[in-house]
């Protein structure tokens, strides 16, 4: 779980990096938005994509357990190689913005912590392709270079993820809607992963995955309701309870060659009042 949130902020991350490519909004956008202070920003692709090489999680203190093999030396998730691109983020809707931005400064009231800065956020839909995933000692650092040394051990051959779109509101200062980022929207279609494979590098064998569909219960969306804050102890994520089904198709034991054992269905899995929490440690 932590290794997929760590993608997703990471993917978060490069959006935002390409908002120096920015445009102006289209007119249907500018319409609903005339005569308002503030400042609007439309980012879109035109056609490319937000690519990153390699990307590399290191872990510096390693392992401290012996039992399991730890050697307390750094190693790294590094996703991506040579080959294959470790982040790949396209459009769904090349007639649309990949985000569109209004952007609010408010003095707010006393009792809720005063002044804030809100960021309303739209995504259009996206197809984000993540590269092969492994792990390999940690390199020395050389400026901003360390990378890694020896044979990098691949865990997961790389996924695909589609995603609907997506509406997001950020305050940051104080945060009177009661989390720094909330999520209120429905993801057209639900969430689809393909192409999932999990390694296991003793055996030399593989669990493949060829789709996983995340929907509402008797819905072809999926909503996306969450607050998500930072406290003194780490990140938090607090889901809406949802009655969510997920279909896996193709579940092949062995290899992608494999005969598939047939297909997993889940249906109605509530969050309750759960709460996940993110912290280093």
């Amino acid at each position: 779980m932590k290794l997929f949130t760590k993608v997703a902020l990471v993917s978060s991350i490069a959006v935002s990096a390409n908002a120096m490519a920015m445009q102006a909004m289209d007119d249907a956008s500018l319409s609903s938005t005339t005569g308002q202070d503030g400042i609007n920003i439309g980012i879109k692709l035109d056609g490319g994509a937000i690519t990153v090489d390699q990307l590399f999680i290191h872990d510096n203190d390693g392992l401290a357990d012996t039992a399991l093999g730890g050697t307390s030396k750094a190693g790294a998730i590094v996703l991506g190689n040579e080959a294959t691109k470790g982040i790949s983020i396209t459009q769904t809707d090349t007639t649309k913005n990949l985000v569109d931005l209004v952007i609010d400064s408010d003095a707010g009231t006393a009792d809720k912590g005063g002044a804030f800065l809100n960021v309303a956020a739209n995504v259009t839909g996206m197809k984000i392709a993540v590269g092969p995933i492994g792990v390999a000692a940690s390199g020395t650092t050389n400026g901003v270079v360390r990378g890694t040394t020896g044979t990098v051990n691949e865990i997961l051959t790389g996924l695909n993820v589609e995603l609907g779109s997506v509406a997001a509101n950020v305050q940051l200062g104080a945060t009177p809607q009661g989390a720094m980022i909330n999520l209120n929207s429905e993801i057209t279609g639900g969430l689809k992963l393909t192409n999932l494979g999990i390694k296991d590098n003793a055996g030399g064998g593989s669990i493949v995955l060829d789709s996983i569909q995340v929907v509402e219960t008797g819905k072809t969306s999926l909503g996306a309701n969450a607050k998500i804050g930072v406290t003194t102890d780490g990140l938090y994520i607090k889901p809406a309870a949802q009655n969510i089904s997920a279909y896996v198709g193709g579940v092949h034991l062995g290899s992608a060659a494999a005969k598939s054992i047939g297909d997993i269905e889940i249906k109605g899995l509530n969050m309750g009042g759960s709460t996940i929490s993110i912290t280093g440690h």
